[in-house]
């Protein structure tokens, strides 16, 4: 994995560094007034920004569910996961044997006992529900998008998959 880099701009926002494993640098900065700033640097001189990509509040978010993997995921991923301080986002595919397959979220009481929300199911026709609620059948082959603090995003997986946490 590449290197990440995090620091304080006072009275600006915040910079992210990503030194990734093929040598890139890209850094990202996030302005209090919402903008962010995307510079990528010369592969040969790590110093010397060769491109610059700004965008306003909704635009990055756009870009950051693409990234993110919430409007196309690649097919050769099967599980992705996303870390936000304690909080994760997790992807993962309801597999044919799934106990939890066929059931609604609520049979499942999965917020109430594991702690975990899930926030998209992606079908398998690639349709796309956000914010599910507690009638939503998880059907075996969809996509879970689940969030939460680790150990409550494993605990909902064991429950869906096996039944139990």
């Amino acid at each position: 994995m590449g290197t990440f880099r995090e620091s304080d701009l006072p009275g600006i926002g915040r910079k992210f560094q990503i030194n990734t494993r093929c040598g890139d640098k890209l850094v990202i900065i996030v302005h209090d007034d919402g903008k962010r700033e995307m510079h990528h640097f010369d592969y040969n001189d790590p110093d010397e920004s060769i491109s610059m990509v700004t965008l306003d509040d909704s635009e990055a978010r756009r870009v950051g569910a693409i990234l993110g993997g919430m409007v196309y995921m690649p097919r050769a991923l099967e599980s992705v996961d996303v870390a936000f301080d304690e909080m994760v986002i997790e992807w993962f595919k309801v597999e044919p044997e799934a106990k939890g397959a066929g059931k609604t979220i609520g049979d499942l009481h999965i917020r109430k006992t594991t702690g975990a929300m899930i926030i998209a199911v992606i079908k398998k026709d690639h349709s796309k529900i956000i914010n599910p609620g507690p009638d939503q059948v998880i059907h075996e082959g969809a996509t879970l998008v689940v969030l939460g603090e680790r150990g409550q995003v494993k605990a909902c997986k064991r429950l869906i998959h096996d039944g139990s946490i």
